[in-house]
C-alpha cells in the first residue's frame, strides 16, 4: 500500500510537469525544431547519469531486437514533438493540448488495421464525441478559435497527435523490454533523427537565446524529459493501467489552468464543451 501510494504521488508529479510545458515553450524564444532537439540531448544525457548512479544498466540484447520499431517509433516521437511545439505557436496552450489529446481517439480508430481489434458501440460513440469537440475547439462553426493561425494551430496539434498515436501503437509492438531501455534509445535516436532536420532548415548562429532562456531550455531537457520520464515509468509497475489513465488527465487540466490564469488566454463555453467532448471520450475509450 506504501508502495502505491509513493507511485501515485511519482504520477501524479510526472502529469502535473507534462502540463506545464506549453507555459515553458511561450517564454523560450526558439525555433520547435531546435527545442526538440534540446529536449532529446539533455533529456537522454539525464536519463543515462539517472541509470549509471542508481546501477542500471542497459539491456542490450533487448534494445537490439527491438531496435527496428525502436528507430521508427523515435522519429515518430521527435516530430511529434515539433508539431506540438508549433501548436503552441500558433494556437492557445489549452487547445493545443486538447487537440494533441485527440491520440488515445486516433489510436482506438487505428486499432482494427493494426491490432485486429473491433471497434465497440461505445467506442464508436466515442470517436463520433471526440470529433464533434474538435469541430468545436478548431472554430470552423466560426464560435470557436477563430482566424488562419488558430486553425493552422488546430491542424498542427492534431498533427502531433497522429504521430503520438503511433508511437503507442509501435510500442505495442516492443517485446520483453524494460521502459528505461525504451525511452533512453528512443531519446537518443529522435536526437539523432531532428539533428540534420535543424542543420538543413535553420542558422545555428542567429538563434535569439539569453540568459533565462537558456534555463529555460535547461528546465525543458532535465524537469520535463528526465526528471518526469523517471518518474512516470517508475511509478507503472505499481499502478493499475485504469488509475494510470486517470491520472494521466492531469496533463491537460494543468495545461488549461496555466492557458487560462498565467497567459491569460482565451477559453469561453464553446472551447470548453468541446474540451469536455474529446477529454471525456478518450477517457472513455481508454477504459
Amino acid at each position: 500500500m506504501k508502495e502505491d501510494k509513493k507511485a501515485q504521488i511519482s504520477l501524479i508529479t510526472a502529469m502535473v510537469i507534462f502540463g506545464t510545458i506549453g507555459l515553458f515553450r511561450r517564454y523560450i524564444p526558439l525555433p520547435s525544431s531546435v527545442l526538440a532537439l534540446a529536449r532529446a540531448v539533455i533529456g537522454t544525457i539525464f536519463l543515462l547519469a539517472f541509470l549509471k548512479v542508481r546501477g542500471i544498466s542497459l539491456d542490450l540484447p533487448a534494445i537490439k531486437k527491438n531496435l527496428p520499431i525502436l528507430v521508427i517509433s523515435a522519429v515518430a516521437m521527435a516530430f511529434n514533438w515539433i508539431l506540438l511545439f508549433e501548436a503552441y505557436r500558433f494556437t492557445t496552450v489549452a487547445v493545443a493540448t486538447v487537440c494533441y489529446y485527440m491520440s488515445p481517439v486516433i489510436v482506438l480508430l487505428a486499432s482494427p488495421l493494426v491490432l485486429k481489434e473491433k471497434l465497440t458501440k461505445k467506442q464508436i460513440v466515442c470517436v463520433l464525441a471526440a470529433f464533434a469537440g474538435l469541430v468545436l475547439i478548431s472554430g470552423v462553426t466560426g464560435s470557436g478559435e477563430a482566424g488562419t493561425d488558430g486553425l493552422r494551430g488546430v491542424l498542427l496539434g492534431l498533427g502531433a497527435a497522429v504521430l503520438y498515436a503511433s508511437v503507442i501503437l509501435l510500442n505495442k509492438k516492443l517485446k520483453d523490454i524494460g521502459p528505461y531501455d525504451r525511452t533512453v534509445v528512443q531519446l537518443l535516436v529522435a536526437a539523432i533523427a531532428i539533428l540534420p532536420y535543424v542543420l538543413l532548415t535553420e542558422d545555428l548562429t542567429a538563434l535569439p537565446l539569453d540568459g533565462l532562456s537558456l534555463v529555460m531550455l535547461f528546465v525543458v531537457g532535465v524537469v520535463h524529459t528526465g526528471v518526469s520520464y523517471v518518474l512516470y515509468f517508475g511509478s507503472l509497475g505499481n499502478l493499475p493501467t485504469g488509475k494510470v489513465a486517470l491520472f494521466s488527465y492531469l496533463d491537460p487540466v494543468v495545461a488549461i489552468l496555466l492557458s487560462a490564469l498565467f497567459l491569460r488566454e482565451p477559453f469561453g463555453l464553446v472551447e470548453l464543451a468541446g474540451t469536455v467532448l474529446v477529454l471525456g471520450a478518450a477517457f472513455v475509450s481508454e477504459r
